[in-house]
C-alpha cells in the first residue's frame, strides 16, 4: 500500500496521504512521497491545479512520534529530496480537503495551502507548544488573525472547523460526502481563468502575507533554545506511552528569569 496516492482529474491532481492507521503522520517515507509527488506536480506540463487530502479520519496527524523516538531525534527526518510545497517553490494553485484531523505538522500543511474547505468534523491544532521550547508564534500573524485568537493557537488550544471558517481561515465547510466534489469544483474554476491571470495572481497574493521579520525569527530562535533540551525528546515519550509528561523546564531554574529579548539576539 503506498503512503502517498495520486489520481489525475484532466489538469487537476489528487495528492492523498495514505497510512489511515496513523492519521497520517508524518513518517520519513511519507515525506519523501509527497515531495516525490509535489515535484511531479510541479514539473508538469500538463497538471496545472492540486488537491490535498487524507485517507480515513486524520487529514494529517504531524509528525510520527513513534519514528522520531526510535530514531532519537525531535521532528522527524525530513527527506534527502527537496520538496517545492514546502520549500515555497512551488508555481502552482493547491486546494487542501481537510477530512479530519489537521494537527501539529499536519495543521502546517493546510497552512501553505492556497484555498481550504474541511468537513465539520475536523479539528485544528497547532501543536508547537506541546513538543518544542516554543509555540507556534507565527500561524496566527501569518493567517492575519487577531491577537488573542494568534495567542490560542500558539499555545496549542484545539480548533473546530467551524470556528476555523468564522474566523476566516477556512474557505468552505461541507458535508463528507461533499469534501471532494466541492473541491474539484473549486479546482475547475481556477481552470476557467486565463493561465497567466491564475499564476500570477497566486504568486501575488503568496507575497502579500505577513511574515515573521528577521527580528523576529533570531527572537524565535534564541527561544528555541531557551530551556531544558530533554522536555523535546519527553514530550514524544509521554505521547507515545500515554501518560503525563514529566518536565524539567530549565537545567538552571534561574533561566527561566533570563528571557532572550529583541535587543539581546541583534
Amino acid at each position: 500500500m503506498a503512503v502517498v496516492e495520486t489520481e489525475r482529474h484532466g489538469q487537476v491532481l489528487v495528492v492523498r496521504m495514505n497510512r489511515p492507521e496513523r492519521l497520517n503522520a508524518l513518517s520519513h517515507e511519507m515525506r519523501t512521497e509527497l515531495a516525490k509527488a509535489w515535484t511531479e506536480f510541479r514539473h508538469s506540463k500538463q497538471l496545472e491545479v492540486a488537491i490535498f487530502t487524507g485517507t480515513g479520519r486524520g487529514f494529517c496527524a504531524g509528525e510520527d512520534m513513534k519514528e522520531s523516538l526510535q530514531k532519537g531525534v525531535a521532528g522527524g527526518q525530513r527527506p534527502a529530496l527537496e520538496d517545492p510545497f514546502m520549500a515555497g517553490t512551488l508555481e502552482k494553485p493547491v486546494i487542501a480537503a481537510v477530512n479530519g484531523f489537521a494537527m501539529g505538522g499536519g495543521f502546517m500543511l493546510v497552512e501553505r495551502t492556497d484555498l481550504r474547505l474541511a468537513v465539520r468534523e475536523a479539528v485544528f491544532e497547532v501543536s508547537e507548544a506541546k513538543r518544542w521550547l516554543l509555540g507556534g508564534y507565527n500561524h496566527g500573524h501569518v493567517a492575519n488573525l487577531p491577537y488573542p485568537i494568534a495567542m490560542e493557537m500558539a499555545l496549542g488550544f484545539r480548533f473546530t472547523a467551524q470556528r476555523f471558517y468564522e474566523v476566516g481561515f477556512l474557505n468552505r465547510l461541507v458535508e463528507a460526502d461533499q469534501l471532494m466534489p466541492e473541491a474539484l469544483k473549486m479546482a475547475e474554476h481556477l481552470l476557467t481563468l486565463p493561465p497567466a491571470s491564475r499564476v500570477n495572481t497566486v504568486h501575488m497574493m503568496r507575497q502579500m502575507r505577513p511574515a515573521p521579520g528577521p527580528d523576529m525569527q533570531r527572537l524565535a530562535e534564541a527561544l528555541h533554545e531557551h530551556g531544558a533540551k530533554s522536555d523535546l525528546m519527553e514530550s514524544r515519550a509521554a505521547f507515545a506511552e500515554k501518560r503525563k509528561p514529566n518536565f524539567k523546564g530549565w537545567d538552571d531554574p534561574e533561566d527561566r528569569y533570563r528571557l532572550p529579548t529583541l535587543d539581546s539576539v541583534k
